[in-house]
C-alpha cells in the first residue's frame, strides 16, 4: 500500500471518542525517545506530521492520523522517563493501559518499536506481555539499526528475538528510512 495522504486528526488525553468510527487503527508504542513519531514521519513520508523532540515524554496524548481517509495511526505516549515525576507518568501509563485494554470491534494492530542498541528494557517486555495478554494483533519492530556495525547488528538482532520468546521481529531505521517499506507492508497487510 502507497501512502498518499495523512493528516493530524486530534490529540485525545483520553481514549473518550477515539474508537467512535470504527476505523482500522495501528498504534505506535514503545520508550520514550524509541523513535515513534519518527518512523510516523518516515512511513507516512511526511515531515513534521508527528512530533519529534530531543527531549523524553513529549507526547502526552494519544495523537491521531488519517492515512488515506482508510485508517488511523496512533502515536502512544512513550514510558519510561517522563518530564513532570511520577504523577505524570502514571497518568501516562494509566492512558497507554486504557488504549490497550479497550476491547475495539474494528481491526487494531498494535506496533511495539524497540531500541536495536538498547535491546527490549523491562517495560517493553511488560507491554510484550499486556499485548499477549489482551489477545492483540501485534508486530515487534527495532528502530535504530544504523546505530550498529553489521556484526553488532547481528548479534543484537539474535539476543533480542531470543529475550522476545521467538517472537518475529522487523528491523528497520526511521532516521535512514532503511526498511521502512518492509514495515509498511507488514502494518498495512
Amino acid at each position: 500500500m502507497e501512502i498518499k495522504s495523512a493528516v493530524f486528526i486530534k490529540g485525545s488525553p483520553t481514549i473518550n471518542g477515539v474508537f467512535e468510527d470504527g476505523l482500522p487503527h495501528v498504534a505506535f508504542i514503545g520508550r520514550s525517545n524509541v523513535g515513534k513519531s519518527s518512523t510516523i514521519n518516515a512511513l507516512t513520508k511526511v515531515k513534521g506530521l508527528a512530533k519529534t523532540s530531543g527531549s523524553p515524554g513529549a507526547t502526552k496524548h494519544l495523537n491521531m492520523f488519517l492515512v488515506n481517509n482508510k485508517f488511523y495511526i496512533v502515536d502512544l505516549p512513550g514510558y519510561g522517563f517522563v518530564k513532570g515525576g511520577s504523577g505524570r507518568r502514571d497518568t501516562l501509563h494509566d492512558l497507554i493501559e486504557d488504549y490497550l485494554a479497550y476491547s475495539y470491534e474494528g481491526k487494531q494492530t498494535i506496533v511495539l518499536i524497540i531500541d536495536a542498541k538498547v535491546g527490549p528494557s523491562n517495560d517493553d517486555l511488560d507491554i510484550l506481555e499486556m499485548l499477549k495478554g489482551h489477545g492483540k494483533n501485534f508486530i515487534v519492530a527495532v528502530n535504530k539499526i544504523d546505530r550498529l556495525k553489521n556484526a553488532e547488528l547481528k548479534k543484537q538482532l539474535t539476543n533480542i528475538q531470543s529475550l522476545l520468546g521467538g517472537t518475529k521481529i522487523l528491523p528497520y531505521s526511521a532516521l535512514k528510512k532503511s526498511k521502512i517499506a518492509e514495515l509498511l507492508k507488514e502494518i498495512t497487510a
